[in-house]
């Protein structure tokens, strides 16, 4: 049993039995919970704004029943930018990544654990971003294209399968970039990749180092 065969138990459910894990890691937490400051931003910004109405509603007598129960309807974005840094936080928990022999995988989940696959094949485009806060942690996020695209009212956007906040962004990068290579020229050219050895179909690949 070689280095890879050591199975991380975050994907021991969905693992195929000849499938090799080369790669595992989890988001750094801070930089993840990250991910949530524009919101709270904004409904803390909400939140002071009505408090600013709600006094001077109480300053001139206007204390009404139904002004309470509008100011706790209207306080939702307040309330709910809060509960979504708790809401990061226990998602934190369940999120890892994953570089295997077959596909990029990603685990997560806020009640439930939710898993995705990407196949190699369906990769289009490969990027890493490092931004200002990550770098202070020594962080990056790789994104994944895989020509999938989300539809509004306002248009297109394109959705990105993400490794968020994780350690050595570069090398990870270089190592799906390297295993995507070999495994889909494997797949068009069977058997280039196989040891002189062994020259079957079912010989075992290992990443170069």
């Amino acid at each position: 049993m070689d280095q890879f065969d050591r199975l991380p138990p975050e994907f021991d459910a969905v693992k195929d039995n000849d499938e090799t894990i080369y790669w595992t890691g989890q988001p750094k937490f801070v930089p993840f919970l990250a991910k949530g400051i524009p919101f709270l931003i904004i409904g803390l910004l909400w939140g002071a704004f009505d408090l600013f109405f709600l006094m001077n509603m109480m300053s001139i007598g206007g204390g009404q029943p139904f002004i309470w129960i509008f100011m706790l309807l209207h306080l939702f974005p307040f309330y709910g930018s809060i509960l979504n840094m708790f809401r990061l936080a226990l998602v934190h928990q369940n999120t890892f990544y994953a570089i295997t022999s077959k596909r990029l995988m990603l685990r997560t989940g806020f009640f439930g654990i939710d898993f995705k696959a990407v196949d190699y094949d369906k990769i289009q485009n490969l990027e890493v971003n490092v931004g200002p806060l990550e770098k202070l942690f020594n962080v990056g996020t790789i994104r994944a294209f895989t020509g999938e695209y989300a539809h509004t009212k306002n248009g297109t956007r394109p959705l990105f399968n993400e490794f968020i906040a994780i350690d050595e962004p570069y090398e990870v990068f270089k190592k799906i970039k390297q295993v995507s290579l070999d495994i889909k020229t494997d797949w068009n050219y069977p058997n280039k990749l196989r040891p002189e050895e062994n020259p079957g179909y079912n010989s075992k690949y290992t990443p170069r180092e």
